[in-house]
Formats: C-alpha cells, sequence, structure tokens
C-alpha cells in the first residue's frame, strides 16, 4: 500500500477515536447520567494530567528501548481496552479514574503519531513540509467523521459512544504494527540528566520576564481551549427542554453543528500563513484571544432558530480561528525566540502550559463554577451566564496580554522559519 496512505489512515484514526467521545461525553454526562459539573471538571481534566506526564515519558521509552510504531499500537489497543469499561461504570469517581487511565494511553500517541509519520516520511525521501499538511488534515476528517456517526447513530447521550472509539482505537493500534519500522533513534546523551530527558531544562526560560510572561499567558488561554469541547453539545442538546426547540436540527444533531468548529479549523490554518505575514505574531495570537470572546459570546446569545441560530453556526466559526491562531502562532513565537538547543523543550513546555496546566485549570474551575453558581436546584444550566462568564474572561486575558506582552513584529524572522 502507497506510505502516503498508510499514513493518511493513521492519522484519521488517530482523531477518530477521539472524536467519537470527546464532544459528546458532556450530554451523556448530564443528561444520561444525571452527574454533577464539578465532577465533570474533574474527568476532563484528566486530559490535562496526562498531557503532563505521560508524553516526556513515551518519548524517552521510544526513544531508547522500543519502536515507536510498536509503542503507539501498544498504547491504542490498551487506550481500547479501558475504554471498554467506561459504560459499565455508575459513580463519577471511578469513572474519573478509569478516563485518567484512558488517557494516559491516549494523550502521548497524538505526538508519537507526528513522531512516526516524519520518521516514515524522511526515512522514504518525502518532503516532509510538503506531504505532512495533507496528511494531517485527515486527522481532522477523522475527528468530524466520529462526531457525525455518534450523533447520526444515536449515541450522543449512550455509553456506545465509548465502544465505538473502543473498537476502532484496537484496530488502529493492530494497524500500527504492519507499519514500516521506526527504531529508537538514541538521539538523547546516556549521560543527560533528567531534567534534559524530561525537558524540563526549557523552565530556565522563565527566568526571562518576556518569556515568562509568554507562558503565562499561554497557562490562561490554554484553561479556555477545551471549554466548547466540554459544554458545547450538551448546550445545545439543553436546548431540548424547552418545547419551541425540542424538536429543532440544532438539538437533533447537536454534535453536527459543533463540527463546523472542527471543519473551521481546517480552513483557518490554510490563512495563517497570510495574518503571520501582515501582522505579526503577536497580533495573531491577541486575534485568537478576541476570537474566544467572540466564540462564548456569540453562544450566549445564540438559539436553534432564526437569527440565534446564525449566531451559533458564527461561534461554530468563529472557533477555527480562536483555536489555531494562538497554537501555532504561540509555537512560532516559541521557534523563533529560543535557542536550537532547548527548542523542542520549550515546545514541550508550550505545549504543557496550554494542554496540560492550562486544561487541568479551565476544567477545574468551570466545572466548580457551574456546579456552585450556575446550576439551578432542578439541574437545569444557566447557559447564558455560562458563557457570558467565559467571554469576559477571555477579554480580561486579552486586553491584558495587549497591555503587558511587548513584541515586535519582524518578517524576516518568520521567513527564516522552515514550515
Amino acid at each position: 500500500m502507497n506510505l502516503k496512505l498508510r499514513l493518511t489512515i493513521v492519522s484519521f484514526l488517530q482523531f477518530f477515536v477521539w472524536g467519537a467521545w470527546l464532544i459528546t461525553i458532556g450530554v451523556y454526562w448530564f443528561g444520561t447520567k444525571q452527574w454533577g459539573g464539578e465532577e465533570f471538571g474533574k474527568v476532563f481534566a484528566t486530559l490535562g494530567i496526562a498531557s503532563i506526564i505521560m508524553p516526556a515519558l513515551t518519548g524517552i521509552i521510544a526513544d531508547r528501548w522500543i519502536n515507536a510504531e510498536r509503542l503507539y499500537g501498544i498504547l491504542h489497543i490498551l487506550y481500547g481496552i479501558t475504554l471498554f469499561f467506561l459504560p459499565q461504570i455508575t459513580t463519577p469517581d471511578n469513572f474519573f479514574w478509569v478516563m485518567l487511565l484512558a488517557m494516559m494511553f491516549y494523550m502521548p500517541t497524538i505526538s508519537l503519531s507526528n513522531s512516526i509519520a516524519y520518521y516514515i516520511l524522511k526515512n522514504n525521501n518525502f518532503d516532509v513540509v510538503k506531504v505532512f499538511p495533507p496528511i494531517r488534515v485527515w486527522g481532522t476528517i477523522g475527528f468530524i467523521a466520529a462526531m457525525w456517526i455518534t450523533n447520526l447513530s444515536g449515541n450522543k447521550d449512550s455509553g456506545n459512544q465509548f465502544y465505538i472509539a473502543a473498537v476502532f482505537a484496537i484496530i488502529l493500534g493492530i494497524y500500527a504494527f504492519t507499519l514500516p519500522k521506526c527504531p529508537p533513534q538514541n538521539l538523547i546523551s546516556k549521560d543527560a540528566t533528567w531534567t534534559e530527558k524530561l525537558g524540563l531544562n526549557a523552565f530556565s526560560l522563565l527566568k526571562d520576564y518576556k518569556m515568562a510572561l509568554f507562558f503565562l499567558f499561554s497557562l490562561f488561554l490554554g484553561a479556555a481551549l477545551q471549554l466548547t469541547n466540554m459544554y458545547g453539545d450538551t448546550y445545545l442538546s439543553d436546548f431540548g427542554k424547552i418545547p419551541e426547540y425540542a424538536e429543532s436540527f440544532v438539538v437533533k444533531r447537536s454534535t453536527l453543528i459543533m463540527s463546523i468548529s472542527q471543519i473551521s479549523e481546517t480552513l483557518f490554518i490554510l490563512a495563517i500563513p497570510f495574518f503571520l505575514k501582515r501582522y505579526g505574531i503577536k497580533n495573531v495570537m491577541l486575534i485568537s484571544m478576541f476570537a474566544w470572546v467572540l466564540r462564548f459570546g456569540l453562544f450566549a446569545y445564540g438559539v436553534p432558530v432564526g437569527f440565534g441560530l446564525g449566531l451559533i453556526i458564527l461561534s461554530c466559526i468563529v472557533y477555527g480561528m480562536a483555536f489555531d491562531f494562538f497554537n501555532i502562532s504561540g509555537s512560532l513565537f516559541v521557534e523563533t525566540t529560543t535557542d536550537y538547543k532547548i527548542r523542542s523543550s520549550a515546545q514541550g513546555l508550550f505545549m504543557m502550559m496550554t494542554n496540560g496546566f492550562g486544561a487541568i485549570m479551565g476544567s477545574l474551575v468551570s466545572g466548580w463554577m457551574i456546579q456552585n453558581y450556575f446550576t439551578l436546584p432542578n439541574g437545569d444550566k444557566m447557559w447564558h451566564e455560562i458563557w457570558l462568564i467565559f467571554a469576559v474572561y477571555a477579554l480580561v486575558v486579552a486586553v491584558l496580554f495587549a497591555i503587558m506582552f511587548k513584541h515586535k513584529h519582524n518578517p524576516e524572522v518568520l521567513a527564516d522559519v522552515k514550515h
């Protein structure tokens, strides 16, 4: 089979096995199980916990002892097996521990899938810069396909969403063993300290005021990145409690509406080079922050029909700009301002702040806040107020970033970065 096609299948399934439940788990949690917001925040925090702990550890294992494609396959099989237990669980606490185990297996496979693709493409003399992006786009398509399947099969509120993900995760795990061999590279010196092996030497960057400020804002914005994934589908589904909206397309096919966000993501990626060249890294990050204000604010005033439906769709379109612009411009800022010796570690620190500590903070605080201040006695959520609070939070972060973070746009520096 064509190598690019084989890697495309890996990319598609990599995100399919996540998208099958990530957007719809809130509907299952709040609607079917009737569990609380605070516990739900803890469950989503497992993504952050696993993002902090596992990628560095699995990176060391793949670099030293085991072929990357085998480790990748083993992790996906274990992830799939763990998911099979989730629909059987009857308490939020037990659900947390099983989900934490599942995320420990899954989260490191995201970076591993990239490493495997890079190695195989380079080893077969492909132009990685040219060939990899079209392969990676199929990951987002896989995520969207999984969302659609979960919704159209009538499983957005059932435990079957975990079974769908589990079956395909095990298939992907087995398929990974057929990939070309990716042996350990032993790029890290055997004499390297554990601080260097784990990429913790990048924490020395925090001594620099500008870098410390950047990573602090990465933490604060990271807290917002998963909020609509956590609550978006539940919010749209909850319109079903209002008789005039109960039979609307938005309620019945809420996951399809939410998938507009992922479609938008693929399109805005293509616009990033233009925006970076025209406006510079700081302004692109700032555009992202104000896009988050719009993302939440438009949700606050949306309804499933008429003008309100337009606001919901516009919110989903804005998501692509909000999500992509910060992740990619932030990554480029790290690339252009750090020493090459610790660049990989610095990128890891950026991911740790956004998808690790930021995600944990956003998940726990939002869950606690919704449970204690924005949940009515009958269990209904005050969605208008919830989204407005999120919008105000994003606005405060954006204004402080605009005032405090100083960075001069230099097109020549960006031109030197290999995309």
